[in-house]
């Protein structure tokens, strides 16, 4: 077995143009150094069914050994206000709104101007019962209070605490917002520190952690999981009553001359910044990309958009396991030459070659084609955002059901097992972090186990066997990016008279969708091989292009629910969730869309009646329509299977679109997608349901344009059988061949 962990990193910026230069940053906790070779990914699956694993080594200066060492990560996220002199009152005290989502788990600190260290400061947290505690120490001694009832797990509180340098009094206040019942847990717990107690130097001032030192790294420790909303801070012993109205008051006076820092979360919901409106403009930076534009203490479900009234949002929904940047140093780098071909590519690294246990990691990168340099007339867009969305997805070990579903025992990969183990990689938007909540960004800028050769087949290794069938083929093409898609729009696609997207296109924002349907119409050609494409409705961030952003809505196949009123993404705004509950299903575009997994086996289509309409004899050209299409693959034994789409006119598939071929024997095991599914009934599974399929479709567009879509995830992963002589690949050949002739599509009123 292959040690695919033994070496981690990523390389940054993951998309490069020739002439760029491209760093890796590497890690290892065993190996103090490893052989690193820069390969071309031809195939990225080793299975031995299929092509196996092609590589081409071009040959650069850094091939070679490369020295090592572990570069930690520091997960948690927390937002941090830097010292400055108002930060150091002699009396002081704090309120905020708090819905805690991890209570009992460990000791965790909330609001906080205290050394780790030193163990001198103040802080406001929870201990590992749940119970609120405030903390307040120097060198002249300390006190700690601690409230009479614990916290309840997703209820927003109102909490407050102050110090009197003058008298040592020390208060600690919980009230309950919503106190119906035994869920009333309010309360005031008081205490006597030492007087005039001296605050430590240097000492930043720290929501949802506390620092560990003066400096260095980790900056931070006892992460909070939980919202917080308005936080307040005065030079004074405010009693409660003050406190809440400051707390409440969305805009405290700036003439107070005891306010220190009124902090508002719901200004520049796309930014690293934390805004204070008072006088000091204590602005504070947010590390490891919290979840923001959730609604506040004060949300009242009069809107479900933050952008609708922003003030409703003031909140900040911060995790222990947060994770935005390793923030390791670079060990490698190189300028990509001029004259690379556009592509898949990885920084390979072996060691121990020979041994039971050769290390053998890849490290994955991609190389463009530059914007107006188009050479070729074929493109094939690498789905960035989708290999974000999934990045380092835990589900086949945090579903319970996962075996179910798959009607198998799951076997576990080395990058299972180190997933399991080391969390602080950062999840992928499937799963859910340590407090239950879910994982709505994804950054690049970290290890990523399953998009790079030898990983997990679902998504970039499918992927590859486009490229391997590509190239068998021998035909011209050139790689895209789908995040360059978003940046500069149709432009991209339009040098391109035919455009590929590979075999899962799922994650698509609003940029990349108008793109494509403006190529589209314009008379653009455009081959979908895949199942469940164009799905999500994702942002990328506008100014740190490492960052994609999804919220799961109510409605779709999700693995985890936002919260009420939080499906507003808060990189730019718009709603998130199924691009078919804002009217642009995938129909619209590509003629087919999701309707069902099938993880079972796959399945073979059979040929209907517009497979022989004369207008596509083309398509068919020396294929026996007696005999089923596609029955083999690498995926389950068939080419449709996985995720399936179908042609639905209802949903938007356009009236000139011909249903060449389906699978609609899908058995039980062919389970129809969530939005499918408006009553229950015992028929709703694929051996009793016409609407649980996956159908071939050709559908011509305006200006002798045209779409082909697959419908499936698995038909890629069939081209290769048989040494690529096969009805998929004769197929897929024959249409690849028919888009990049420019003659219009004859017989088609469009």
């Amino acid at each position: 077995m292959r040690d695919t962990t033994a070496v981690l990193g990523y390389a940054w910026p993951l998309v490069v143009s020739p002439g760029e230069t491209v760093r890796f940053h590497l890690s290892s906790p065993v190996l103090e150094r490893a052989n690193a070779t820069v390969v071309r990914v031809r195939c990225a699956d080793p299975d031995p069914d299929g092509p196996g694993l092609k590589l081409d080594v071009p040959g650069t200066p850094i091939d070679g050994p490369v020295a090592l060492c572990e570069q930690p990560i520091h997960p948690g996220a927390c937002a941090i206000i830097a010292d400055a002199p108002a930060l150091s009152p002699a009396s002081l005290s704090a309120g905020c709104f708090i819905w805690p989502t991890a209570p009992r788990e460990r000791a965790q600190t909330i609001l906080s101007r205290w050394r780790a260290d030193l163990a001198e400061g103040w802080r406001l947290g929870l201990d590992e019962s749940g119970h609120l505690i405030f903390h307040v120490a120097g060198s002249a001694g300390q006190a700690r209070v601690r409230a009479a009832k614990p916290v309840i797990e997703r209820e927003w509180l109102f909490v407050a605490i102050s110090y009197d340098a003058q008298s040592g009094a020390v208060a600690l206040t919980q009230r309950s917002l919503d106190p119906q019942g035994g869920r009333d847990i309010s309360g005031t717990a008081a205490g006597k520190a030492p007087a005039n107690l001296s605050w430590p130097k240097e000492t930043a001032l720290v929501f949802a952690a506390h620092a560990k030192t003066d400096g260095g790294m980790p900056l931070t420790e006892g992460h909070y999981d939980g919202k917080i909303d308005r936080p307040r801070l005065f030079a004074a012993a405010l009693p409660e009553e003050a406190l809440r109205r400051a707390c409440e008051t969305l805009a405290p006076s700036p003439a107070d001359p005891a306010l220190i820092g009124a902090w508002d979360f719901s200004r520049e919901m796309d930014s690293a910044t934390i805004h204070d409106l008072s006088t000091n403009r204590l602005d504070g930076t947010l590390r490891n990309m919290p979840m923001r534009a959730m609604t506040g203490a004060n949300w009242d479900g009069s809107v479900v958009q933050w952008r609708e009234r922003p003030e409703l949002y003031g909140a900040i929904h911060f995790h222990s396991d947060d994770m935005a940047d390793c923030e390791w140093e670079p060990g490698l780098e190189f300028i990509v030459p001029s004259d690379w071909r556009s592509g898949f590519y990885a920084l390979r690294l072996t060691e121990r070659e020979g041994s039971e246990d050769p290390v053998e990691s890849y490290v994955s990168f991609f190389v463009r084609t530059p914007l107006g340099k188009a050479r070729s007339k074929l493109a094939l867009v690498a789905s960035t955002a989708t290999y974000q969305a999934y990045a380092n997805s835990a589900l086949r070990l945090d579903q319970v059901h996962a075996e179910a579903m798959l009607e198998g025992v799951i076997a576990l990969s080395r990058d299972d097992a180190y997933l399991q183990e080391h969390r602080e990689l950062g999840l992928s938007t499937y799963d859910t972090h340590s407090d239950g909540s879910g994982w709505c960004y994804s950054t690049a800028r970290r290890p990523i186990l399953n998009m790079r050769p030898l990983g997990n087949t679902f998504n970039y290794v499918n992927d590859t066997h486009i490229i391997d069938w590509l190239e068998q083929r021998g035909f011209d093409y050139e790689v895209i990016t789908d995040c360059d898609i978003d940046r500069h729009g149709a432009q991209l696609l339009k040098a391109y008279d035919c455009v590929i997207t590979p075999t899962h296109p799922e994650y698509y924002s609003l940029n990349m969708i108008e793109a494509f349907d403006a190529y589209q119409r314009g008379g653009g050609r455009h081959i979908y091989l895949g199942g469940n494409g164009f799905y999500w409705r994702i942002a990328w961030h506008p100014a740190r292009p490492h960052e994609m952003e999804i919220r799961r809505g109510m409605s779709g196949l999700r693995t985890w629910e936002g919260e009420a009123g939080e499906n507003g993404l808060s990189f730019t705004g718009e709603p998130s969730g199924l691009w078919r509950t804002h009217g642009r299903p995938p129909q619209r575009l590509v003629g087919v869309g999701f309707d069902a997994q099938v993880f079972t086996r796959s399945y073979p289509y059979e040929w209907l009646g517009d497979a022989r309409d004369p207008r596509v004899g083309w398509l068919v050209e020396g294929v026996d329509l007696d005999a089923p299409l596609g029955d083999f693959g690498l995926r389950g034994g068939g080419a449709a299977g996985l995720e399936v789409d179908r042609v639905e006119p209802s949903l938007g598939t356009s009236p000139h679109t011909l249903r060449l071929a389906t699978a609609d024997r899908l058995d039980y095991g062919g389970v129809p997608t969530l939005e499918e599914l408006r009553t229950l009934h015992r028929g709703v599974m694929g051996d009793q349901n016409a609407l649980v399929r996956a159908d071939l479709a050709f559908s011509p567009t305006a200006n002798g344009g045209a779409v082909f879509s697959t419908g499936s995830i698995a038909w890629a992963c069939a081209l290769t059988c048989h040494d690529y002589e096969n009805s998929v690949s004769r197929v897929t050949e024959n249409v690849l061949r028919r888009f990049l002739d420019p003659s219009p599509f004859a017989g088609f009123d469009v």
